[in-house]
């Protein structure tokens, strides 16, 4: 006999271990998990996990429903559930898993908003250039345009992933995967100006705390960057540029990769660049590009 909470522990623990799934992914689960745990809790099925039937699975989804989720956070929260069964059953905890016969609501994928190459353009010009906080997030902002990368990549990068002779940076992704993305000339002289004219500052003063100082980008304090930190400097620099306020780091990444796609860069290696596992999931960025097209057809086409 298994308890939920012990079944829920348990197959969290798998999937960091053997799927080593990305720590943001294993938190989502975590949530959405806890929260069909205190349904159960209420249906006094916390003591034997083969005790939860396809009922208290309905009611799960039917309070969801009453909170106002949208089809994809819906989505979302069945998938958890659906794995976290799926794993019971292959453990032998249940005989029968209490969600086979339920589908998962519908989705539809959302284009992602992008910002053009003016409104970029525009953005970078905002830190000041005479100054070490300057210096630093322009070669911030640079490196998360000119390489792509999500948030966390950007904030836990170290001197050691860096080739600025080569033009490459090693990231790793989701997972711990490795991939080796391209930057380029304008992104690599910001990090060159920074390494060589504003780091020592921030350097020092990690040095003097004992803090982590191999992190290239470190903050005034001379610590690593959280990804609130990073997200609370980029939303003053979007509205100093007059920008619009839900300009976020992955609207950024969003951005690289349309315009990559409109520069005639080919799927795959746009792909291989994002860190994609699926290339389904770099599909959505040639919609936007048709989009773009259409738009220009429209404009200038005699006929359009």
């Amino acid at each position: 006999m298994s308890t939920l909470d012990q079944a829920i522990d348990d197959y969290l623990f798998a999937l960091r271990i053997e799927r080593n799934l990305a720590e943001n992914t294993i938190e989502s689960y975590s949530r959405d998990l806890r929260a069909f745990r205190m349904l159960c809790e209420r249906n006094q099925k916390l003591s034997d996990v083969a005790e939860v039937d396809p009922g208290d699975v309905l009611e799960h989804l039917y309070e969801l429903g009453e909170r106002g989720l949208d089809n994809k956070s819906m989505a979302r929260a069945m998938s958890a559930m659906r794995g976290f069964f799926s794993f019971l059953v292959r453990q032998a905890r249940i005989a029968s898993d209490p969600m086979a016969l339920l589908e998962s609501p519908k989705t539809h994928r959302r284009l992602p908003h992008v910002l053009s190459q003016a409104e970029i353009e525009q953005l970078l010009a905002v830190p000041n250039p005479t100054s070490d906080k300057g210096v630093r997030d322009r070669a911030m902002l640079e490196v998360l345009y000119g390489a792509g990368l999500r948030v966390s990549e950007l904030i836990h990068l170290r001197l050691s992933q860096m080739d600025l002779e080569r033009g490459f940076l090693v990231v790793y992704g989701k997972g711990r995967k490795e991939r080796l993305v391209p930057i380029g000339a304008s992104a690599i002289e910001a990090l060159e100006r920074y390494l060589r004219l504003a780091r020592p500052y921030f350097y020092g003063r990690a040095r003097k705390k004992g803090n982590d100082t191999d992190v290239v980008f470190l903050t005034n304090w001379g610590k690593p960057y959280t990804r609130q930190g990073f997200w609370k400097a980029l939303k003053s620099y979007v509205d100093q540029a007059g920008l619009k306020s839900d300009i976020s780091p992955h609207k950024i990444r969003h951005s690289f990769a349309t315009h990559l796609l409109e520069g005639g860069a080919d799927l795959r290696s746009v792909q291989l660049m994002l860190g994609h596992a699926d290339i389904s999931t770099t599909q959505i960025y040639t919609h936007v590009s048709r989009k773009r097209l259409q738009e220009i057809h429209r404009r200038f086409h005699p006929r359009g």
